[in-house]
């Protein structure tokens, strides 16, 4: 497939992605030459042990950070040699991020933390006001919409940060840890609106995750050892192994 067709339809093209952190006198080696490519609405988990290098690869999936060699096309833009403001306005237009800590304004209402996000793109106050209703009754909360962040549940505080993070229409959602703060249950439920919104809106949706309960929501997992790709299977497989492990823990 020649550069040009392959842009067109994938999401995310890694390849030979590098990232060295410098400590003191010490070179840390994140990431040793990954690539991978993302297809347009594909949803795919990226797990891995601690220091596996799976949240510097989200961030550089993210245009958080580039890097330190190999390149990367997003949306079949050069994120490498781009400028800042062109990485601000691929952040700006077309990702939401959802994080483990919420990072919701906790003064604010959960109406106005999901307006936040168009008001800043300078969209209009009483579109933004409809869509921000219309996204948090997708994710189960039109009747909290008016309490302060502060007044919610970490689970309510994560729909609430889903909710923003679909507030201007990205292409990518991406997010990392999303139930890490969370108990079981609830982290099922936010799951299942994020699997909810990727059905109905068909967004690209990339996680990172340290949990196989939440990895089994996707299409594909990409697994990380030492800053490389160890394996790269299908929902089915990774799905049969999943299972097979839980039912020997049963035993």
């Amino acid at each position: 497939m020649d550069k040009e067709k392959e842009k067109g339809e994938y999401a995310i093209i890694l390849e030979h992605v590098k990232k060295d952190y410098v400590l003191g006198n010490e070179r840390v080696h994140a990431l040793r030459g990954v690539s991978t490519k993302i297809k347009k609405g594909e949803y795919v988990a990226i797990m891995g042990p601690s220091g596996s290098g799976k949240s510097t690869l989200l961030h550089i999936i993210g245009c958080l950070d580039i890097p330190t060699s190999g390149s990367y096309f997003i949306d079949g833009v050069d994120a490498v040699t781009a400028r800042d403001n062109e990485l601000a306005t691929i952040r700006r237009e077309k990702i939401g991020f959802v994080f483990q800590a919420f990072n919701l304004l906790p003064s604010m209402t959960a109406l106005e933390n999901v307006m936040l996000p168009m008001l800043i793109s300078e969209g209009d106050e009483k579109e933004s006001l409809r869509r921000a209703k219309e996204l948090l009754k997708i994710v189960g909360l039109e009747s909290r919409e008016n309490h302060r962040a502060n007044e919610l549940s970490g689970g309510e505080k994560q729909r609430v940060a889903l909710a923003r993070a679909m507030a201007n229409e990205p292409l990518f959602i991406l997010a990392d840890e999303p139930t890490g703060n969370l108990d079981s249950k609830t982290s099922e439920e936010v799951m299942n609106y994020i699997h909810h919104l990727w059905e109905r809106l068909g967004m690209t949706v990339i996680i990172v995750t340290h949990e196989p309960v939440v990895a089994k929501y996707s299409q594909r997992i990409i697994k990380l050892k030492d800053g490389v790709v160890e394996t790269d299977i299908g929902k089915k497989v990774f799905h049969e192994h999943f299972d097979n492990e839980h039912k020997m823990k049963i035993k």
